[in-house]
């Protein structure tokens, strides 16, 4: 199954040359991904040319998990903010053709995610409407202007205006590489906020479901910031958590949350798990718990929920895995030992060992979706995200390259 697409289509360049941009949840910095492609729809074939990521000064991080945080905010520092990353994403591709040693000019299209300030993918009551939002910053127009490329974002307001979450939209590259004829897979990616991919053994695209399962990295980089007085950014490794003990009681209170018990679609963000939850979960631990115990059981709620989520799939063989957090032995070994009791048989392993590098995926996919958008194909699937119907996603801001 083809995704639905726009009945005048434009002609293909093969391969057509993609930078993809992210900035998540994590607020951690910019990942760029160059990427080939060659065809349309499931029949795209995605090469990975070149991948960097640039972090955020302490300042500029502040910043965004400020606007990220805030109940209100003026608006005059949105507006500020969107251009600045503007200016910044538009550099981080600089920078990445420059190490590729490939001209920007040779670029056929950016395709940026934006930095999400905001996400609320169920519909509440709002000036006598329902009304679900979300909103990336990150104006597409400066990335346009400074480089000279046809530029696509804002992917997810279509979705949500169509009904849906507006999320998860990776899917679509997980469903593309990683499905198999035989082997039902979980695609799995831990960010701030973990999702999961699940791709029935042999299924069509319209059988695939994804959902947000809960916190990723988000609680325990803002705890591990807390304690170390912001040195510190993430628990490398996971050495803080290896060293500490999980405080069950806390741990069962908080996975009583109805969120995980509910199933997809459904998505999280700040909104549920940023700095409110985190002070929350300090009080819940109490003054006296060590740092490493409080880290430890942040670590399992991650796990937990996770493993949780994929605990009805009794034909689940495989967990692909990437993101930030596949980095994180400690939080890998307490997945792996989750999966072992809930799902006998299931295998846990990287992305890398597929070909996806762990910290590139989410870039890489929204470059497919970019490719997706220009050729007027939909890129989300609406039994993931909830949506009544496919969307072509994105807004496009034509570039000094666009023929006429």
């Amino acid at each position: 199954m083809s995704p639905p697409a726009a009945r005048r289509r434009p002609p293909v360049k093969n391969p057509m040359l993609v930078a993809g941009i992210m900035s998540g949840t994590s607020g951690d910095g910019v990942d760029v991904a160059l990427v080939a492609i060659r065809g349309r729809g499931w029949q795209r074939k995605v090469e990975l040319l070149a991948f960097a990521g640039y972090p955020y000064s302490g300042r500029e991080r502040a910043r965004i998990l400020a606007a990220c945080d805030a109940s209100a905010l003026a608006v005059a520092e949105l507006s500020r903010l969107s251009f600045w990353l503007g200016e910044r994403f538009a550099e981080a591709v600089e920078r990445t053709c420059r190490q590729a040693r490939l001209p920007v000019g040779q670029l056929d299209l950016i395709a940026s995610h934006g930095q999400t300030v905001y996400h609320q993918g169920t519909a509440a009551p709002y000036l006598g409407r329902r009304i679900a939002s979300t909103l990336q910053l990150g104006e597409i127009a400066c990335i346009a202007e400074r480089t000279g490329v046809t530029t696509v974002g804002d992917f997810r307001v279509g979705d949500v205006a169509a009904g849906g979450q507006g999320a998860p939209l990776v899917p679509l590259l997980d469903y593309l590489l990683l499905r198999d004829r035989k082997e039902t897979r979980v695609a799995l990616n831990i960010g701030g906020i973990a999702n999961v991919t699940l791709l029935p053994a042999g299924g069509e695209a319209t059988a695939v479901r994804a959902f947000d399962t809960g916190p990723g990295n988000m609680v325990l980089d803002a705890l591990v910031g807390r304690y170390s007085g912001d040195a510190l950014r993430f628990d490398r490794d996971g050495r803080l958590a290896a060293a500490g003990k999980v405080i069950a009681p806390v741990l069962r209170a908080f996975l009583r949350d109805p969120y995980y018990r509910r199933r997809g679609p459904k998505s999280a963000g700040r909104e549920q798990y940023g700095a409110g939850f985190a002070a929350r979960w300090l009080d819940a631990c109490g003054p006296a718990a060590r740092p490493e115990d409080v880290i430890a059981t942040a670590t399992a709620l991650t796990a937990r929920s996770i493993a949780g989520a994929l605990a009805r799939e009794k034909t689940l063989r495989r967990v692909i895995a990437s993101g930030g957090g596949v980095h994180n032995r400690t939080l890998m070994a307490m997945l792996a030992t989750e999966l072992a009791t809930t799902l006998p048989g299931c295998t846990l392993s990287s992305a890398a060992a597929w070909g996806l590098p762990d910290d590139a995926k989410e870039a890489i996919a929204f470059a497919v979706l970019g490719h997706a958008t220009l050729l007027g194909e939909a890129g989300n699937l609406p039994g993931v995200t909830g949506a009544r119907h496919p969307v072509v996603l994105g807004k496009v801001v034509q570039g000094r390259n666009a023929k006429p």
